[in-house]
């Protein structure tokens, strides 16, 4: 019975989450970098300026700068 219920509540969750990207709803975190901060970011990083200094600038975490730059590398 319990495993009937749980495949229930499965397949409601799923509906409404397809629903919801349906109507253009995303869930999750918003991202910290957006497209002008990674353009800025790039800048920066051709100019030889350190990640560090970058992130700081910026507002964000080395490990986010990294993540991005690679991503859009």
């Amino acid at each position: 019975m319990a495993e009937f219920e749980r495949s229930l509540i499965k397949d409601r969750t799923r509906s409404g989450l397809d629903a919801a990207r349906a109507q253009g709803r995303v869930g999750g975190r918003p991202s910290v970098m957006d497209a002008d901060k990674l353009a800025a970011a790039k800048a920066r990083k051709d100019k030889g300026e350190s990640v560090r200094a970058i992130a700081k600038a910026l507002g964000v975490s080395r490990a986010t700068l990294y993540r991005a730059l690679s991503e859009a590398a």
